[in-house]
């Protein structure tokens, strides 16, 4: 399939930094450099009432994302400049679907464990990506609803600012409070110790990379003690994650 020539609007998100959306509406960023395939998802996002977003290369992805927060983001692996595999690392904090040509066990089995929420492969049936959008947007709006995020017996109540494991109160420094929201709020997503610092900063700002090795042993070793079970994840060459 020959690509278009992309239009120039790939990172106009940047002129919103700061800005409050002007309506309500979910926004879904499209980060595929085949101009057709993006122009049809935007097409039929749009029709479900959803803004879109534009990114056509790995590099365009992350200057996007450093100007705006979509709720959702469709991610190709086959990019220009930074592939996939590069830019996902780099998303924390927002679901992130791949749709991708490759059809591989191992691909979708490596996405999946490196943080991606689900995995859809081209060509792709549009009702099948639509329900799987509104699941996984719906699991995450329920979530930030109740205040609550579980991930097997691990439990944090965000109201109470409690924490339990296997049913035990966990009783948890700022720091590591912190921590182990952005993980859980994250669940099966790799994030590495610079966003985690980024992200926990307004909370702990006395956090440093140094330090933050010694917050999250401790916070595994509570979670232990509490349960007898490993919930923390480091993942080599990336960060830490939280899964069942």
């Amino acid at each position: 399939m020959d690509k278009q020539a992309k239009p120039k609007r790939a990172v106009r998100c940047l002129k919103e930094k700061g800005r409050k959306r002007m309506n309500g509406n979910i926004r879904i960023a499209i980060v595929d450099d085949d101009v057709h395939i993006g122009d049809m998802m935007e097409e039929i996002l749009k029709k479900e009432g959803y803004d879109v977003l534009r990114a056509y290369s790995g590099t365009e992805a992350l200057l996007l994302l450093s100007g705006c927060r979509p709720d959702l983001i469709l991610l190709d692996l086959m990019l220009p400049g930074l592939s996939g595999e590069e830019v996902l690392p780099h998303i924390s904090g927002i679901p992130v679907i791949v749709v991708s040509a490759k059809v591989g066990v191992d691909d979708k089995v490596s996405m999946l464990m490196s943080g991606a929420a689900d995995y859809v492969t081209k060509p792709f049936d549009t009702k099948e990506l639509l329900a799987r959008i509104k699941v996984r947007l719906r699991s995450d709006a329920d979530r930030e609803a109740s205040g609550i995020y579980s991930v097997g017996d691990l439990r944090l109540d965000t109201s109470a600012r409690s924490v339990s494991a296997g049913g035990q109160e966990v009783r948890l420094t700022k720091t590591e409070y912190a921590i182990l929201k952005l993980l859980m709020q994250n669940r099966n997503q790799a994030i590495s110790k610079s966003v985690i610092l980024d992200r926990i900063s307004e909370d702990t700002p006395d956090c440093t990379e140094s330090s933050l090795k010694i917050h999250i042993s401790n916070l595994r070793k509570k979670l232990r003690n509490a349960s007898g079970k490993e919930y923390i994840e480091a993942v080599w060459g990336i960060g830490f994650k939280i899964s069942e």
